[in-house]
């Protein structure tokens, strides 16, 4: 058997070792192509623990899953005090580490002096989050403001993490394998560059895999969460009462359209009213007379 088919063989064993580890849910592929250790074949001779008369005792606890966390918050607070709040949780963000809590993104906008908005995006650890949303509330009321929303949601991602490690454990031993194959059996020239092709295959998708699964676990040990920040409206600020004094402050320049729309409508219209006084006049004055003295008189 020459190194082709031997690295046929061998992805097509893996594979169906991955396959086999993803779809029985939790099992680790590698295991099915290594012999289990001594120690693993003690155990497995060894009797089952035994319970109260003689029952088998109770079964290991299921697998763990793995969880992806989101929560958002919104926050009412007076306009002075949305820039100050927003820069205060940054700096509590950043003062834990990038191990513990990272700013991902941050907006403020300000649209007048009493109208602003900011948005704060950041991934932390759940202890951290779930500090942080335990003093929040307190906090909006220290700073006269409120709690408008609060929302959590969460992503299953245990079923991709375990596909994603078994495959990367399948991989891996396939590496292995082909890295034998360069060593032990060199072949001809045409054999040893299709084989160092395919290890070159093999790492890149070994990275591939490697990177997702970081990305998915970073998903499971760091929540995201997203706080909006508003204003909340002074009933008696400037802003509330500027409809007011604006109408006061257009009073005589909406006087004087007005009658500057009269003023036009009158001369648009004065051609109009000449006009059908002139045929009144004709009317009454020059045809209508003329049309009685020809009527019959009544007998």
């Amino acid at each position: 058997m020459n190194i082709r088919h031997l690295l046929a063989a061998a992805a097509s064993a893996l594979t169906l070792a991955a396959c086999g580890g993803s779809g029985g849910g939790y099992e680790d592929s590698s295991a099915v192509m290594a012999p289990p250790p001594p120690e693993a074949m003690k155990m497995a001779e060894a009797p089952m623990p035994q319970g109260e008369e003689g029952e088998a005792a109770p079964e290991a606890p299921g697998a763990v899953q793995y969880i992806a966390y989101s929560h958002s918050i919104g926050m009412r607070l007076p306009v002075k005090s949305i820039e100050p709040t927003m820069l205060g949780h940054v700096a509590a963000c950043n003062a834990a580490g990038p191990t513990v809590c990272v700013v991902t993104n941050s907006s403020l906008n300000a649209y007048s002096e009493d109208q602003a908005s900011a948005q704060l995006y950041l991934r932390a650890t759940p202890a951290w989050i779930d500090t942080f949303l335990g003093g929040v509330e307190a906090e909006a009321e220290a700073a006269k403001g409120e709690i408008t929303s609060r929302q959590t949601t969460a992503e299953d991602l245990t079923v991709t993490i375990i596909d994603t490690d078994a495959r990367l454990k399948a991989q891996t031993v396939l590496q292995a394998r082909i890295e034998e194959l360069l060593e032990d059996r060199p072949g001809n020239l045409g054999e040893l560059l299709e084989t160092q092709r395919e290890l070159a295959r093999v790492n890149g998708e070994i990275d591939s895999l490697t990177s997702s699964l970081a990305a998915l676990r970073q998903r499971v040990d760091m929540s995201q969460l997203s706080v909006s920040y508003e204003t909340k409206v002074n009933p008696v600020s400037g802003g509330t009462l500027s409809p007011l004094s604006d109408a006061f402050g257009n009073f005589f320049y909406n006087l004087s359209g007005a009658v500057a729309a009269v003023i036009t409508a009158f001369a648009v219209g004065l051609p109009w009213l000449l006009l059908i006084g002139a045929l009144l006049w004709i009317w009454l004055r020059l045809i209508w007379p003329r049309i009685r003295r020809k009527k019959p008189p009544v007998t």
